[in-house]
């Protein structure tokens, strides 16, 4: 399910990315992991599947059949993740903005870890396992991390 006020552009650093093309008022949905379910058993794992299925469980991963996939990382995020897969927007976005999100809201795969180019101010240079990330952000994102992180 991508939601119809956004697209998918070029950008001067990551290759493509997700812009909203309409103001998106916060809580609205952006998009779904919505495609195929893997596990630590599945052969052959791609750089591609690796780089951009999210963890949904301690062994469980989940991919996009949309722009899901093509959402930037941002120390500095617009969106987070509400249940298990569906990105939602924080705030309101303005139309030409980047919909981006924090990787670090669903993953605790020791073995991922990537240096980030984010460029904001509160870059934390490299994105990875949440218990990476401060706990000063992570009671920022309350509501918006992975459910199978933050439910018991």
């Amino acid at each position: 399910m991508d939601n119809s006020k956004v697209s998918i552009h070029r950008t001067k650093k990551f290759g493509h990315g997700v812009y909203a093309d309409k103001a998106i008022h916060k809580g609205e949905v952006i998009a779904v992991f919505d495609g195929p379910i893997y596990d630590d058993d599945f052969e052959p794992w791609t750089d591609d599947m690796f780089n951009h299925a999210i963890q949904i469980g301690p062994k469980l991963w989940r991919d996009s059949k949309g722009i899901a996939r093509l959402l930037n990382h941002s120390c500095e995020p617009n969106c987070g993740i509400k249940g298990l897969n569906r990105v939602v927007a924080m705030r309101e976005i303005k139309p030409g903005e980047q919909v981006t999100w924090d990787y670090e809201m669903t993953e605790k795969n020791k073995y991922w870890k990537m240096k980030c180019k984010c460029g904001s101010e509160i870059c934390r240079g490299q994105i990875g396992h949440y218990k990476n990330m401060p706990a000063s952000i992570r009671k920022k994102y309350t509501g918006y991390i992975s459910d199978w992180i933050t439910k018991k």
